[in-house]
């Protein structure tokens, strides 16, 4: 029963992290773009009303962890941390580095490089912290490719306008 509930109170925390990745997704949405502003409005006070409320929910499943195991998740969390406070400086960059983390976390054959120095941190710390962890950069490059999405569909619709203005002009 004990097992049954700690596996309950994790599915929760991650229930809630979902949650507050697709209301954060509804408010970047290109959709959001495509309807009048009182509607915009709307839907952006109910979005950070279900935010709020989703944040007052506090789920924790402590990991019980060696000095060892304790070390490993420190360093592995660093070495993720300093790739995302990179990001914005260089974003194709970072998502290779990322992806190559993530293929360090994963059993199947990655389709580029693996980190083999995070693979080895990330093989010291307990096996909830490795689903952890893999979970997280799942999430960091799920929310790259939502980003890019949205930056190409900005680029399109701005040269289509230039490409409208340009024809005017002729």
């Amino acid at each position: 029963r004990v097992e049954a509930f700690r596996d309950a109170a994790s599915a929760m925390e991650q229930e809630k992290e979902t949650l507050l990745e697709m209301i954060h997704n509804i408010q970047n949405s290109q959709d959001m773009r495509h309807i009048s502003e009182g509607e915009t409005e709307e839907l952006n006070l109910t979005a950070n009303r279900l935010m709020g409320r989703t944040l007052t929910v506090e789920v924790s499943v402590e990991t019980i962890r060696n000095a060892q195991q304790q070390e490993s998740l420190l360093h592995a969390t660093k070495m993720i941390d300093e790739i995302v406070n990179k990001l914005l400086d260089d974003l194709e960059d970072s998502k290779i580095r990322l992806m190559s983390l993530y293929g360090a976390c994963t059993s199947d054959v990655p389709a580029g490089p693996i980190d083999q120095k995070f693979q080895s941190v990330v093989i010291g710390c307990a096996i909830e912290d490795q689903k952890k962890i893999k979970r997280r950069l799942e999430t960091l490059l799920r929310n790259l490719e939502n980003s890019e999405k949205s930056i190409t569909l900005l680029e399109h619709q701005k040269s289509s306008i230039r490409q409208s203005c340009n024809s005017k002009q002729d």
